[in-house]
């Protein structure tokens, strides 16, 4: 474990690690303008006149796979059938 501890202390591993976390960072960033900009999407459908909550179910389903959907789907129609929906 020390030599662990020294690996991780030593001035290249320190910089590798200021390098990832450096790069996680931005990523980070990268991510938050990413959400921003899905969300202004979203506000345009909306004032547009479509369903967001919709349009976000449809994008779960093409994301899918078509047996899971398919299962899924099966359930859901035998759940309704059985409450009489």
């Amino acid at each position: 474990m020390d030599d662990q501890r020294d690996k991780v202390t030593g001035s290249i591993s320190a910089e590798h690690l200021k390098s990832i976390l450096s790069k996680i960072e931005r990523l980070e960033e990268e991510k938050a303008n990413i959400m921003e900009d899905i969300r202004e999407v979203f506000a345009e459908a909306k004032a547009v006149g479509f369903d967001t909550k919709t349009i976000r179910k449809v994008l779960k389903i093409k994301k899918m796979d078509s047996d899971k959907l398919q299962e899924e789907e099966y359930l859901l129609d035998l759940y309704r059938n059985a409450l009489g929906v």
